[in-house]
């Protein structure tokens, strides 16, 4: 077989920490067709063993789209039966479904086509057939992105080239239209009615979705949900076509189910979402209503876990939920709904496009440099490439793999709005003329292991980094708090006490909890990004500082009582985040029970009785709960105004 240039693809030769396979990216553009690369092109597809690897490679991808949807139709069941610890492992094992199907379909191409050992022309076959086979399909995209997978596991990155993959979607997503029961579309149009008004139309769409669970007052809740519409709205006079649009599928994530939707009214477009909860009594209840598009981007943030939705055409949600977040890239919105593969591939694609029209040079990331990591970014992209060092100073004793594996344990975990995502990826070469000279040294001082050299196939000089996280990038909470404001240093220290106790209520125990290890979203709100330490909260021993015994303990300036290597003491945290005296006065003012050991053991006890913490992704205040309490609703029925024709 002829060697090619790998522009992106994965060998099952070294298994990624996370399952992943193992994948070369180089990010740089690919080039243009060529006459020459034309020349390649099948004219005649007259291999039957192309047609027939191309149809086992889609058989793979079906399967894995079946299992796929099977999660979201089980995780409507364990909602419905407040099985919070089912849900959890199901969120669990499905991340590990695409990689087992990759392995799965690789194995039966290897057993039955020798398929490491099938030529070129062969090859091309077998990606023009999958084409044809994607004609008509649901998932074109998340299929192109399996035969990827499949496809460069099997070849060794020297062994195949951008004519075996897709390197660019071949099979547009536009107008795919759902041909399952006319009972469940991609989403239903609603239109409130004089008579009906509002209310009514609300609470078919509650119906619509067939939960087999009663709610607690259904007419009470809808009444809370008109209430919070007119106090938004407020003189909201409606157009002709004034409707609703209802996504068809809800969207389950943690103890939450959502409703997503928009509203639409003359020219104007509004996201709505309503959050049901389950209480501990099996009743459920419309939580709070979210109408704005900022409370919408941050329902779908990435420090947020993946939602299990039942989705037969992807992209159409996709395009669905773009329309009310706009500046959103499409990689993150599938990567949220679980596609964390396709999410991947279009952030690989998105990334080449701006490296290809922008000019500025990778530099080490402002801020405290890291003891285990090296951190480096792009100033014209909001993200960070984090880089494990190759040995680690004191006090640090850890390893690379198990650095890597508290990244998967974040990975698989409640992510509870509070720890940033991360994309994995290995061999990433980029293109050396855009490494500032600092970074290089850096590199190659304090990670000479993962860095390497080499020639790309336009003969350019290329950096290559054997292993990667990327991150989006945030502004490190001590520079927030240096940097800011009376108001601003409150309301960082309100947020990070608000993230510590959300962590650890999640059984997430931070482990190094300076502020250099947390960042401020362009919504301000403070994220934990800074995993080597981190621990099960279970797994850790509160404990108080022991009196002691005598004058010269009393006085020493050491540790004089024995630790344990999981002992935690939440008395002596003060020392390290209390210096700024602005800092304090917020700090004890609005979390100074985060000192006392008590806060933390009753968190502790409450994850081992098996109690599981609701989380929100909305501020407390907007529940309806603390909202309105158990005043009136009002009348639920009470149409909006409509506006003159």
């Amino acid at each position: 077989m002829t060697g090619g240039v790998a522009a992106i693809g994965e060998t099952d030769k070294v298994p990624m920490q996370d399952g992943e396979a193992h994948t070369i990216y180089p990010l740089r553009p690919p080039p243009c067709p060529s006459a020459h690369a034309m020349s390649h092109f099948p004219k005649l597809l007259s291999s039957q063993i192309a047609f027939d690897v191309a149809r086992t490679m889609l058989d793979g991808f079906d399967k894995h789209y079946r299992l796929f949807r099977e999660v979201s139709v089980r995780a409507k069941a364990l909602f419905e039966a407040g099985d919070w610890q089912g849900l959890q492992q199901l969120q669990r094992d499905r991340i590990a479904y695409y990689d087992e199907r990759v392995r799965e379909a690789s194995v039966i191409l290897e057993d039955e086509y020798d398929a490491e050992n099938i030529d070129d022309e062969i090859w091309r076959q077998i990606k023009l057939h999958f084409i044809g086979l994607l004609t008509n399909h649901h998932q074109p995209e998340c299929a192109e992105t399996f035969f990827n997978s499949v496809c460069t596991r099997i070849l060794h990155r020297s062994y195949f080239n951008n004519d075996f993959i897709f390197l660019r979607p071949a099979i547009s997503t536009e107008y795919i239209e759902n041909e399952e029961s006319p009972t469940k579309p991609t989403y239903r149009a609603y239109y409130p009615g004089s008579r009906e008004g509002l209310g009514g139309c609300l609470e078919r769409i509650v119906h619509n979705f067939q939960l087999d669970a009663p709610f607690e007052d259904l007419p009470r809740d809808i009444g809370y949900v008109v209430r919070a519409v007119g106090e938004h709205f407020g003189d909201f006079r409606i157009a002709p076509n004034f409707q609703i649009h209802v996504l068809s599928s809800l969207f389950f994530r943690n103890t939450a189910a959502y409703i997503i939707g928009r509203v639409i009214n003359g020219d104007k477009t509004y996201p709505l979402a309503v959050p049901i909860m389950r209480g501990a009594d099996g009743q459920l209840r419309l939580d709070t209503v979210l109408l704005r598009p900022e409370q919408l981007l941050i329902l779908f943030s990435f420090t947020h876990s993946y939602f299990m939705v039942d989705m037969e055409i992807p992209s159409a949600y996709v395009t669905f939920l773009r329309d009310l977040m706009p500046r959103k890239p499409r990689a993150e919105i599938y990567t949220s709904l679980g596609l964390q593969k396709q999410g991947k591939n279009l952030f690989y694609r998105d990334f080449l496009h701006h490296l290809q029209h922008s000019s500025d040079k990778f530099i080490i990331a402002p801020g405290i440099k890291g003891l285990v990591m090296l951190v480096f970014t792009l100033p014209s992209y909001p993200y960070v490439f984090k880089v494990i060092k190759d040995y680690f100073p004191p006090p640090k004793e850890t390893t690379r793999e198990l650095i890597k594996s508290k990244y998967q344990l974040v990975k698989q975990h409640d992510r509870v709005g509070r720890m940033a995502d991360t994309l994995e990826y290995s061999d990433v070469a980029f293109p050396l003329s855009r490494f500032d000279d600092a970074l290089i040294k850096e590199l190659e001082k304090h990670a000479p292991s993962m860095v390497e050299y080499q020639r790309g196939a336009d003969g350019s000089d290329e950096i290559v980094i054997r292993h990667v996280y990327i991150e989006r990038r945030m502004t490190p909470l001590n520079i927030w708090l240096h940097e800011g404001t009376d108001a601003q240093v409150e309301h960082g220290i309100i947020e990070y006490g608000n993230a510590i106790k959300e962590l650890i209520a999640a059984n997430i125990f931070p482990g190094d909890m300076l502020y250099k290890n947390f960042g401020v979203t362009r919504h301000g709100r403070v994220v934990f990004y800074d995993y080597d330490e981190i621990e099960y909260l279970t797994d850790c021993n509160v404990r108080d500082v022991p009196q002691p015994r005598n004058e010269e303990e009393e006085m020493s300036g050491e540790v004089w009582y024995s630790v344990g290597p999981h002992d935690i003491f939440p008395q002596t945290y003060g020392t390290f985040l209390l210096g700024d005296p602005r800092v304090r006065e917020a700090f004890l003012r609005h979390h100074a029970d985060f000192f006392d050991p008590a806060m933390w053991q009753a968190h502790k006890a409450r994850l081992l009785s098996g109690q599981t913490h609701d989380f929100y992704a909305y501020d407390a205040s907007e529940r309806f709960v603390n909202r309105y309490g158990d005043s009136a609703p009002g009348n639920a029925a009470t149409p909006l105004r409509r506006a003159a024709a």
